[in-house]
């Protein structure tokens, strides 16, 4: 792709936030072992998450992602279970589990809104950096709930450096957070984009392929492997456009472009139920919904509408 002005390109307007990749915290990764003292402080506060289910404070049309300590511990949040997000200035952020029947409890209350992250990204009801913050408690989150007991002796873990690592104390093993990598490719033949349709869409969206990275293997092998497995198209040159976090559970997203080298498409109907080349001139009119048979893109903020957006504009990404 060549960096092309807007005007050159006929462009679709402002661009969309990529979602979720707008942590802006501190990480504080050397001051973890201090999260007692954190959690501890009077401007702390902390995220809420049940689940799939993140819970929010409503200040009249306004939506906030974090409450302090009373606030949270009257809610149900386990402050046992705090994991330490990092710090916004010098005040200490956390994430905190609650229990799904405690948050059902919370359903009716009119001073907060019960939400999923993807409805937060789709809705832009939340400010790029609270739902960045959401992500990241969210993966972490999921990941303390699967990781209980020792994968080594079967072992009760408990949490350790403010919740980025859990300990067996039965073998002495030690457990750290894991981010899945997934590539997400927008394959391309001159003026032609690749399309696939999982049977999990909505009726009339067609995205990017993707698929999880193999251990042993390359962004870019992974790339080749995947669009080979569902399309049957051999790519050639790979490279880089941006990455996403994908907190469901706990994935980001590698986004790159492939060039095609054959384009004969033949699906694997366990992964796809339709794969076909777009032109520029069509993935134009589906961002615009001007498609003659209703066909659309995914929804701004996923990483998928970028890469294609990237395409159709016949530009690189812009920065973040």
């Amino acid at each position: 792709m060549t960096s092309l002005s807007s005007e050159a390109t006929g462009s679709l307007g402002l661009w969309p936030h990529l979602g979720y990749a707008g942590f802006r915290l501190d990480r504080v990764s050397e001051r973890r072992s201090e999260a007692p003292a954190f959690l501890a402080r009077s401007d702390m506060a902390a995220c809420l998450i049940a689940g799939e289910t993140v819970i929010l404070a409503r200040s009249g049309d306004r939506l906030g992602a974090l409450f302090d300590r009373v606030q949270a511990e009257r809610l149900g949040g386990r402050l046992d279970e705090a994991c330490l997000l990092g710090l916004e200035g010098e005040a200490p952020r956390f994430a905190l589990p609650v229990a799904p029947e405690r948050a059902a409890a919370l359903a009716d209350d009119p001073e907060l809104r019960l939400s999923d992250l993807r409805t937060l990204m789709v809705e832009k009801l939340l400010p790029p950096d609270q739902l960045g913050l959401l992500a990241c408690a969210k993966a972490m989150l999921s990941w303390h709930a699967r990781r209980t007991f020792c994968s080594n002796c079967a072992g009760r873990l408990v949490m350790a450096e403010g919740g980025w690592r859990r300990d067996c104390p039965t073998c002495g093993a030690q457990h750290f957070p894991r981010t899945d990598p997934v590539v997400i490719m927008s394959i391309v033949d001159g003026e032609r984009c690749l399309l696939g349709r999982s049977p999990r869409f909505a009726p009339t969206m067609w995205s990017c392929l993707a698929g999880f990275v193999e251990p042993g293997e390359t962004f870019e092998a992974a790339v080749r492997r995947e669009v080979r497995e569902e399309a049957n198209i051999r790519v050639g040159a790979v490279r880089y456009l941006a990455s996403q976090p994908w907190p469901f559970p706990m994935s980001v997203m590698i986004g790159l472009e492939g060039v095609a080298e054959s384009f004969d498409i033949t699906i694997d109907p366990v992964e796809l139920e339709g794969a076909r080349w777009f032109s520029r001139a069509e993935l134009r009119s589906m961002f615009e919904h001007s498609h003659p048979e209703g066909l659309t893109v995914p929804t701004p903020g996923s990483i998928a509408h970028h890469l294609l957006r990237g395409f159709v504009e016949n530009r690189d990404l812009p920065p973040r």
